[in-house]
């Protein structure tokens, strides 16, 4: 889930390089490596990670996170179809609809929005929105480790789906699933969209020691943990899954806060795969 402090922001620039690091963030990181979180503690933490996103949201309800209005700037795919043409559009992990609701307020009356979250009090802020119609919306509760999402939604049904700080927030040895899950709900052709946290960003390298899981894993002071990607890591995982790639890359991005005099750099992950056609996956 996006942890993100509510300011201003310019535009994003795309490139294809890790950060090098200056000394005293190499510091900050070797730093964390003196005090890691206990096995038995992270073990706890993937159990009770359901509860923790739950207890989140009953006390942020829906004013913590921005509405996601730069997704159309971002991913032309969600415009650039016939508008006679019915979309189904997924969004794995959306939290209280920050995604759906903009794009709703945008028109994309062609759209027909599911959105599942692991959390259930997510789930009811989304369907309490005076934009929620059952007719164009399906919010619904799922697990993106389980195979429960295809209770609420077929196979090969979806033309778009995202991942929007979404699996950062997921242990790493269930990404594959997650991955390999998109791949089953979308059609041939279709494309999940992505963004999460990049390797070096900001948040990650002012975690403090006792706050580390393991390599990039890190838990919150409120229970819930951030991983921080690589574009490699994200080019094995969505290519092996099946994906083809067709962008996947870093984004550098400043918060800014003219008032506040705040100019704080981040870097995201931000891609683009594609299920093959049939033709090329007959399967």
């Amino acid at each position: 889930m996006e942890m993100d402090v509510k300011l201003d922001t310019e535009g994003d620039i795309f490139n294809h390089r890790l950060k090098e690091l200056s000394e005293e963030e190499r510091n900050r990181l070797e730093a964390q490596n003196t005090r890691i979180i206990p096995e038995a503690k992270a073990a706890k933490l993937e159990k009770e990670a359901k509860r923790h996103w739950d207890i989140f949201y009953k006390r942020n309800e829906t004013k913590f996170f921005r509405d996601r209005h730069w997704t159309t700037r971002e991913f032309q795919e969600l415009i650039n179809f016939d508008p006679d043409q019915e979309i189904v559009f997924l969004e794995l992990g959306c939290g209280v609809g920050n995604m759906i609701y903009p794009l709703l307020e945008e028109g994309f009356a062609n759209f027909r929005f599911f959105a599942c979250d692991f959390s259930p009090r997510a789930v009811e802020f989304v369907k309490s929105n005076k934009l929620y119609d059952e007719s164009r919306i399906k919010a619904f509760c799922a697990d993106l480790t389980t195979n429960d999402l295809f209770n609420n939604i077929s196979k090969n049904s979806v033309d778009l789906c995202s991942l929007i700080f979404v699996l950062s927030a997921i242990h790493p040895n269930c990404w594959a699933h997650v991955a390999r899950l998109a791949y089953e709900a979308l059609k041939p052709g279709g494309v999940l969209l992505f963004r999460d946290y990049g390797r070096y960003d900001m948040a990650q390298l002012r975690f403090k020691p006792g706050h580390k899981i393991a390599d990039n894993f890190y838990m919150r002071q409120d229970g819930t943990r951030s991983y921080y990607f690589s574009e490699e890591e994200l080019a094995t995982l969505f290519t092996t899954a099946g994906f083809e790639i067709l962008t996947n890359t870093y984004v550098q991005r400043r918060t800014v806060n003219f008032k506040e005099g705040i100019d704080v750099p981040r870097i995201f992950v931000q891609g683009k795969y594609q299920k093959p056609s049939m033709e090329s996956n007959p399967d």
